[in-house]
């Protein structure tokens, strides 16, 4: 059976942060996303404990979050390639595994980062290499996964992971390294935006597919409003097994509680549940 959780960062926007989980319960969803939703890499205690309290009084689950991305609105894409961050990525690891930790969060999603221009892009992969294993090792104790992504040239022109391949590549090397706790958070909308043949991509890769996002193409809305054959991959999907969340991390074209028609559609054919 499918498992799909809500992105409390792309929906219910239109309600406060604290409020979103709630808003997912009543929509009938148990497990939720999120990017890391402060400005801060480490915000007040006070902060996450008011964060955690909302998750747990609906009773859903944190199945997800991203590490910081950096400035986001000003086109930031992550910190762990970037070599001006280290310690705010360092500082960042800590406060989001220990809540991680603290909330049952199994998969941690590290944002690669841009290419800077005042570093060669060896140099940046490099340093790459070696947050991520660090980012690993912190994982590894509290039983979470690293997972990286690609993503599409139109939302982030500097972004340098592009193909499923790219990433591919990148996770078997640090499977190499020893550290086997790293996967393929594969996002359906970006790889989508890029062109690739998402059947071809679920098929090929499906041994480090830790996580999966959806969104349609064009627009980033829900399934149904763009060209994606989203009932056929969500069928390859549990055809072949797949026992992870996927997450809908798209911008909803009407308000959000009322964007999950194409998710009762499909739950006809499909195993899925919420």
């Amino acid at each position: 059976m499918l498992a799909f959780c809500v992105n409390l960062s792309t929906l219910f926007t239109e309600l406060p942060l604290l409020r979103r989980a709630a808003a997912a319960r009543s929509a009938g969803f148990d497990a939720v996303e999120l990017w890391w939703p402060f400005v801060d890499p480490v915000p007040p205690e006070s902060v996450l404990k008011n964060l955690g309290e909302s998750l747990d009084e609906a009773g859903v689950r944190l199945v997800a979050l991203n590490l910081d991305g950096g400035d986001m609105a000003r086109g930031d894409r992550g910190l762990v390639s970037v070599p001006c961050a280290g310690q705010r990525f360092a500082d960042n690891l800590e406060c989001a595994v220990a809540f991680a930790g603290k909330h049952g969060t199994k998969v941690i999603n590290a944002l690669y980062g841009n290419r800077d221009l005042t570093a060669s892009a060896e140099v940046q992969d490099e340093l790459a290499l070696e947050r991520l294993a660090v980012a690993a090792s912190a994982a590894r104790p509290i039983g979470a996964r690293i997972v990286l992504e690609a993503q599409n040239r139109s939302d982030s022109p500097r972004y340098p992971l592009r193909k499923a391949s790219q990433v591919a590549a990148l996770v078997d090397r640090l499977h190499e390294l020893g550290q086997e706790n790293v996967g393929f958070l594969c996002d359906l909308y970006h790889l989508a935006m890029e062109g690739a043949d998402l059947p071809g991509v679920l098929a090929e890769y499906s041994r480090i597919i830790d996580h999966v996002q959806l969104a349609d193409v064009p627009g980033r809305h829900e399934p149904g409003t763009g060209h994606v054959d989203y009932p056929h991959v969500l069928r390859q999907l549990e055809t072949g097994g797949y026992k992870g969340f996927i997450g809908c991390e798209y911008r909803p074209s009407r308000g959000s509680a009322d964007s999950f028609g194409w998710l009762r559609a499909v739950s006809g054919s499909l195993g899925t549940r919420t």
